[in-house]
């Protein structure tokens, strides 16, 4: 959530940072601004809505070489331009954009800024206002900068220019991600590698509570205690075409097709020449020897999880535990002995996710990191890291991560299971290959999905996914999307808690799917999906093939029991896409969410 673009160069900046803001919408947003500064002074542009109504909105005759930008998604007061960013300063000589949460914000304003005259709602303004409190006290702009920066208590990305400096954008963080991008003549700040990329492949990645003096030949990194620290940047390992859609009206369908092609990856990429799993020994020797592993993770992520620790138990006879991160920092279990934690998260970057890892690395807990960006904070600071080469993931709604996510488990769970001379009856590599193929036909099957959701899913309020065993756990991911992009209430339920209470919600028509992939069960939720239509319902079964009955609405290919949720996740994925569709739905930039939650 929240993006942070800026530059200073040789180049007019305006479509520079345009362009870097067009490549973070996929984090979510409602707002938009830039300011960019010439002789003439700063000027700022910004607005409620996409970055196309803030093209509209630049003035294209103010030509400049240097400006920062913004997309804003409301925390602190409502999404307004008032409260979009950039904020600037009373007398407009400073300002700044600011991605994070100010935990103190009131205190600072009650402290130090009795006597000004706020023009919004935000904790954002708060920080560049105080900037200019320090400013009149110390007639130095760096001085006055560390010193704010210093009295704020939460989390910060932050860029500010001063009116008055036509060669330094100052910079600082703490929690939110940031980085600077380098440049022969200029250099750059932003919030991902992917709002750079059209300019820059080369960044520095910078450490909580680091400022930087940011100028078009130079990059000063100064760390907490006052000294300036030297860092050898990294090349980003993203490809800038695959954050286009091509052909594809929308990423979302663009990645739900790339899943076959991002399983087929991961085998390759978790492969050696002699066909066995390529791991590193420290990961392998941590899961070897923990006593509980306790996966931390939010969202779509968490679903992830649940299955993983189906696969580890299963597999590895390893006790899980799968927490949701934003309860879990503040409401720590007692731990076993000898715990492992894993973070699962797509972008690396998920704030509550980071929350307990700064917490369980105080306690001397090992880590792994499993997630899609391997520069990433959460990757950056656990002991181990395993990548999902998915691929940048644009859309809001995760589906190829998710997949990625479930076969990287999978792998880490077998690898266990023979370090531990566990015999197993299949080998893993092989049956993703049939995954990956049986996904490659679901994709294939678009119009028949389109139908389903078109007869089900067309006029209704709500709708309940039901399963037993990991056919619950996909149920919820299920749900998941179809609420998050159609906005249709969906819940997920165990096929035998519905009549323990939610069976009182059942009417006339309520859709009701449910999945059928797992023979111990598969009689059993028949049964549930019997009780429900002696209720009204208007049922749907998908079910895998060779547990298929006469009448189920759709049939999965087979694959292996234990990785059926790789593959009857996708008919989910595209029921609710098109359902979204002909709501007409934004169906990438769905409302009220981020794709990257850098904020607790």
């Amino acid at each position: 959530m929240c993006g942070i673009v800026g530059y200073i160069g040789q180049k007019d900046t305006k479509d520079i940072l345009l362009s870097g803001l067009e490549k973070l919408e996929y984090r979510g947003y409602d707002s938009a601004g830039i300011a960019v500064r010439n002789a003439g002074g700063v000027h700022v542009s910004k607005v409620k809505g996409r970055i196309a109504a803030l093209r509209e909105a630049v003035n294209e005759d103010v030509h400049a070489t240097m400006g920062i930008g913004h997309t804003r998604w409301a925390t602190h007061g409502a999404p307004s331009r008032e409260n979009a960013h950039p904020h600037q300063s009373s007398t407009e000589r400073f300002t700044i954009v600011h991605n994070g949460v100010i935990e103190n914000y009131m205190d600072i304003r009650n402290q130090y800024l009795q006597d000004v005259a706020l023009q919004s709602e935000t904790d954002t303004e708060i920080i560049v206002q105080l900037i200019e409190v320090f400013y009149n006290e110390l007639n130095d702009v760096a001085a006055a900068f560390r010193k704010a920066v210093e009295l704020l208590t939460g989390s910060y990305a932050i860029a500010l220019i001063d009116s008055e400096d036509s060669e330094t954008i100052f910079v600082a963080k703490n929690k939110s991600p940031l980085l600077v991008g380098l440049g022969d003549g200029f250099n750059m700040v932003a919030s991902d590698s992917m709002a750079a990329l059209h300019v820059t492949d080369q960044f520095l990645e910078l450490m909580d509570k680091e400022t930087v003096i940011l100028r078009r030949g130079e990059v000063k990194i100064i760390d907490p205690d006052g000294q300036q620290v030297t860092r050898e940047p990294f090349k980003a390992e993203i490809d800038a075409t695959d954050i286009e859609k091509g052909t594809y009206p929308h990423f979302m369908l663009k990645e739900i097709d790339e899943q076959p092609f991002v399983i087929r990856k991961i085998i390759q990429e978790y492969q050696n020449e002699n066909d066995e799993i390529k791991l590193d020994p420290q990961i392998r020797e941590a899961m070897k020897t923990c006593d509980r592993i306790y996966i931390i993770a939010a969202g779509t992520s968490y679903h992830a999880g649940l299955l993983g620790k189906q696969f580890i138990e299963k597999l590895a006879n390893i006790p899980v535990e799968v927490h949701v991160a934003s309860e879990f920092s503040y409401n720590m279990p007692h731990l076993s002995e000898k715990p492992l934690f894993v973070y699962i998260s797509q972008s690396g970057e998920t704030a509550d996710s980071r929350s307990v890892l700064v917490q369980t690395k105080k306690l001397g807990h090992p880590a792994l990191t499993i997630t899609n960006v391997p520069g990433s904070t959460l990757s950056r600071e656990a002991d181990y890291t395993m990548h999902l080469h998915a691929g940048p993931e644009i859309a809001v709604a995760s589906t190829k991560a998710y997949t990625a996510q479930m076969a990287v488990l999978a792998i880490l769970a077998v690898d266990t299971a023979r370090a531990k001379g566990i015999e197993l009856d299949f080998d893993p590599m092989q049956e993703l290959g049939i995954v990956a193929n049986a996904m490659e036909a679901l994709t294939d099957q678009k119009e028949e999905l389109e139908e389903l959701a078109r007869d089900y899913l067309s006029v209704t309020r709500n709708c309940f996914f039901i399963g037993r065993g990991i056919d619950y756990y996909v149920g919820l991911e299920g749900s998941l999307k179809l609420k998050e992009i159609s906005y249709i209430q969906a819940e997920g339920f165990a096929g035998g808690e519905l009549k323990h209470g939610t069976i009182a919600l059942i009417e006339e028509g309520t859709p009701v799917i449910a999945l059928a992939t797992q023979e111990n069960v598969n009689y059993s939720i028949r049964g549930n999906v019997q009780e429900v239509e002696a209720r009204g319902a208007n049922s749907m079964i998908i079910s895998m093939k060779g547990l298929d009955k006469e009448g189920d609405a759709f049939v999965i290919p087979h694959v292996h029991d234990l990785l059926t949720p790789l593959v009857s996740v996708v008919p989910f994925q595209l029921i609710s896409y098109y359902a979204a569709l002909h709501r007409d739905c934004d169906v990438d930039k769905p409302r009220n969410l981020a794709k990257s939650v850098t904020v607790e």
